[in-house]
């Protein structure tokens, strides 16, 4: 019952040594800053739809404190480069709305302005960079060759953006994280029906090849003996659309991996309750005049993790406690096209 679901306090309900993480897509956080790392709060229109700048890092803002995690992977974070840095931006924003993740950490910088970053709470949290490289599985910023098309001829592939890798310090153990932000397969730019069917099948082949490759890291994390969480937004779920019939499977069934090695994330085999599935992002179809809800975001974890987590998707109408309070309900609509995912971890005897 309503009753018996817990606040957004990481201590609700739970006993002992507890560890919380969230991973949170916010849409185009890169826009809402000067290339200093200041703030941009003006009332100059946002990336959301009839929100202002100003109105959208006070939604996100607003919504970083109710999550209160110990770390925050953040999804599409402020662009690094040259001129700008991420976590200077990250790091201030912390600051000025009184955050106690205060901290901020890169791996590998993209060219798209969507960066993935990790805010962290450093009395609690201590990151450090930990990318793999093998023949097997070459580090994310590498070009791979993998045959994409069954031609016996390798492709080149590349990540877009880098899957973050860090190994955490954290109060219920050593910890390994993957952030991941895969492979749109819109088909962004199609000229007719023929093209945009072109699109979608080459864009779902990259994205499976990211799988791919990504699995194949999993693996060999899981072979050294971590436990692990793989989360960030993968822009696919089982089930989406209609050419996981045609390739087999979705790229999350992929990372998801099969027998005592598979990850798991509840909401990524969900037990259908007639026609609800739980939804992480909330998208305007302008064809049809409605909004569409997407299962899109996951925070996977490893098989010695399964059974000390607890899951949460704060969706603004599905989510009691987002539901029952307006302010905490507009701040999720506000901020982003996407909903944070919770994972509470506790900790193993081992820990306590």
């Amino acid at each position: 019952s309503d009753r018996d679901q817990p606040g957004l306090g990481k201590d609700t309900g739970r006993r002992g040594v507890s560890f919380r993480f969230a991973t949170w897509n916010v849409e185009w956080f890169n826009r809402l800053f000067l290339d200093d790392g200041a703030m941009d709060a003006t009332e100059e229109l946002s990336a959301r739809y009839e929100v202002t700048k100003a109105r959208q890092l006070q939604a996100i803002a607003a919504v970083m404190r109710a999550v209160d995690a110990d770390a925050l992977l953040i999804i599409e974070a402020p662009d690094d480069n040259r001129r700008r840095s991420s976590v200077v931006a990250l790091q201030g924003f912390a600051d000025a709305v009184g955050l106690r993740t205060t901290k901020a950490m890169l791996g590998f910088a993209n060219d798209t302005r969507q960066e993935i970053a990790l805010l962290y709470d450093p009395t609690r949290v201590t990151p450090r960079h930990a990318p793999g490289d093998s023949e097997n599985a070459p580090r994310f910023d590498r070009v791979f060759g993998m045959d994409l098309d069954i031609d016996l001829k390798a492709e080149r592939l590349i990540w877009s953006k880098p899957p973050l890798e860090l190994d955490l310090e954290t109060p219920v153990g050593p910890l390994h994280l993957i952030g991941v932000h895969a492979k749109s397969k819109a088909a962004h730019g199609a000229v007719d029906a023929q093209d945009e069917l072109r699109l979608n099948i080459l864009n779902r082949r990259k994205q499976l090849a990211q799988c791919i490759w990504l699995r194949r890291r999993v693996d060999e994390r899981l072979a050294e003996g971590r436990d692990m969480i793989v989360a960030g937004d993968f822009n696919d779920g089982p089930g989406l659309d209609a050419f996981e019939t045609l390739f087999g499977r979705s790229g999350v069934e992929v990372v998801l991996g099969e027998g005592p090695d598979a990850l798991h994330d509840p909401n990524a085999k969900p037990v259908r309750i007639g026609a609800a599935l739980p939804a992480t992002a909330r998208f305007w179809d302008n064809d049809n005049r409605r909004y569409l809800n997407a299962l899109l975001d996951f925070a996977m974890v490893s098989r010695r993790l399964r059974s000390r987590c607890r899951w949460r998707i704060l969706h603004p109408f599905d989510d009691v406690d987002a539901s029952r309070d307006p302010d905490l309900r507009q701040a999720l609509l506000d901020a982003s096209d996407h909903f944070p995912v919770i994972l509470d971890v506790t900790a193993s005897s081992t820990h306590l």
